[in-house]
């Protein structure tokens, strides 16, 4: 796939996708073949070895990110392209908590300007990923994408980390949105 056949789909994708993620879960286009785009275990993204600098187009990508089995996607209406993910296509950089009405909330923020709430949607989790077989932690965002925790948010995490009672086991893990998510 030509080069400057990433400017076609980010054209493509900026009129399909205007603000926030587009729908690419009701989308099945053709595949298009492969498109030398990596995302790196860091959150960087990386066309043709190099980095993509220009953040505008990072969140545009972002947001026509799709993922079917195993593999991740590029995908506009009329096209879909396969790129590569080393770890998880996002990376968590901050989180907020807070407690409305009592109960703990823990909104975090991706480098793409996401937030997800942990809660029976976005679940968050500690799993081998990427095929590492060292654990990581990790927060569904949306549609089967995934979110690597930073080492500075999940460390955050563990500061407000209480010992819970889960299957007549104590296990240590955080409260959100009324569900307790173990994190050993």
């Amino acid at each position: 796939m030509p080069s400057d056949r990433i400017t076609d789909l980010a054209t493509l994708a900026s009129s399909a996708a205007p603000k926030g993620p587009a729908p690419v879960h009701l989308w099945n286009p053709p595949y298009c073949g492969e498109l030398d785009i990596v995302i790196k275990r860091d959150g960087t993204w990386f066309h043709e070895g190099r980095p993509i600098r220009r953040r505008e187009l990072v969140k545009l990508f972002s947001s026509i990110l799709k993922k079917e089995d195993d593999r991740y996607y590029l995908v506009t209406p009329a096209e879909k392209v396969g790129i590569t993910v080393e770890c998880c296509p996002f990376l968590i950089i901050g989180m907020d908590v807070s407690q409305p009405n009592g109960n703990q909330v823990i909104l975090f923020h991706t480098s793409t300007d996401e937030q997800v709430i942990a809660d029976s949607e976005h679940v968050l989790s500690v799993e081998a990923i990427g095929g590492d077989d060292f654990p990581h932690p990790i927060i569904h965002v949306r549609h089967g994408l995934s979110g690597l925790l930073s080492r500075a948010v999940f460390y955050r995490l563990a500061e407000i980390a209480v010992e819970h009672e889960l299957q007549e086991a104590p296990r240590l893990g955080v409260f959100s949105s009324g569900i307790f998510f173990p994190l050993d």
